[in-house]
């Protein structure tokens, strides 16, 4: 079996030779540790870890075929430079502080989309699926070269809450579907309609394995808006665009979501969706036995390693995996940590990890 075989069988609760050893990325701060460890470079992290080639690359870029989101026209401007941090206007028009100290979230000075309808018929704009310069030349050949992959492949499908929040801010998003719901569900609408406009011809000519949804609508003690909410607002939009994927070859979509996810689980199973990532462990103890107990084998998972698990060693990594294996053994389940690596797992840690996750996963019942 290639990586795209085993994928699909996985998640088709099939028999598969092997579980597929991935991970969802690392901190910058880790991969300049790991390629300080591995004498200077991470040219080839696959052949130094033992991990299978990885599934997200590409991912975010639509590798290479279109390009998907707003295509902001304001100069990019630093408006302030320290030793610790730098303020800049991004293209879109947001004000963020980013510090120089270690990875973390900008803070955001000022919100590239105001609340208003004014705001929106401005910044609705860069969103225009029409504009010229969406369309990559060549990317027919592109696509071809994608056909002929083993890895498997993915491709950004949608995101109808979490660009949003990105572009508004929490605060403002979480009121304007009480103060204008009219523009809060246009918002929404005309987010769906510029994926499915801009991927349709590249899914004609294009196989990927599944669409991803990027929302990180969820917190630590559950989702930033209600199930109501979401069933009001955002149902029948998953709904056009799961099946939209679906028609167009695409037998898969996946939701990422941080955070503890367990009240919209029901809400997405609704809507089509057909895998859930990346079952963030969390102080809340998430964990894909008891999450499949409560949905059954109509949720498909991906996630549930809790990272912080990896620098403890050999026996502690067996310990945790050994608690999925119920999981694995159902089928439509794939184990991988819960979010990107952090930087106080070294290298030699993460190489044991795939080790052992070999051990333990590497022949599936």
């Amino acid at each position: 079996m290639n990586n795209r075989e085993r994928f699909d069988a996985l998640m088709d609760f099939r028999p598969v030779d092997r579980v597929p050893a991935w991970y969802f990325g690392y901190w910058r701060e880790t991969g300049e540790r790991w390629a300080k460890e591995a004498g200077g470079t991470l040219a080839n992290l696959e052949a130094l870890t033992g991990m299978d080639p990885d599934w997200e690359a590409g991912m975010w870029s639509i590798h290479g075929l279109t390009r998907i989101g707003p295509l902001g026209t304001i100069p990019w401007t630093v408006l302030e430079d320290t030793e610790e941090y730098r303020v800049v206007r991004t293209p879109l028009g947001a004000v963020l502080k980013e510090g120089k100290r270690g990875s973390s979230i900008p803070q955001h000075l000022e919100e590239a989309l105001k609340p208003t309808r004014a705001s929106w018929e401005t910044f609705k704009r860069y969103l225009d699926p029409a504009d010229p310069a969406r369309r990559v030349a060549g990317w027919e050949a592109q696509a071809a070269d994608v056909n002929r992959r083993e890895r498997m492949t993915c491709f950004l499908g949608g995101s109808l809450y979490g660009w949003a929040r990105e572009w508004l801010g929490a605060e403002a998003i979480s009121y304007l579907a009480y103060d204008d719901p009219a523009l809060y569900e246009e918002i929404i609408d005309t987010v769906s309609n510029h994926f499915m406009t801009l991927l349709k011809p590249v899914l004609e000519k294009t196989r990927f394995e599944f669409a991803y949804f990027f929302e990180d609508c969820c917190g630590n003690t559950g989702p930033l808006f209600s199930p109501n909410t979401y069933r009001k607002f955002y149902h029948k939009y998953y709904r056009r665009m799961v099946d939209f994927y679906h028609g167009l070859g695409v037998k898969y979509v996946l939701l990422d979501s941080d955070g503890k996810v367990d009240d919209l689980i029901p809400c997405w199973l609704e809507s089509g969706i057909d895998i859930i990532f990346p079952i963030e462990v969390g102080t809340w103890k998430a964990h894909p036995v008891d999450l499949r107990k409560r949905f059954g084998n109509r949720l498909r998972m991906m996630g549930g390693v809790d990272k912080h698990v990896i620098p403890h060693g050999a026996q502690a990594i067996r310990d945790h995996l050994e608690t999925l294996k119920p999981a694995v053994e159902q089928g439509g389940y794939l184990p991988l940590p819960d979010h990107r690596i952090p930087p106080d797992c070294s290298l030699d840690q993460f190489r044991t990890y795939v080790t052992v996750f070999n051990q333990v996963f590497g022949r599936h019942p």
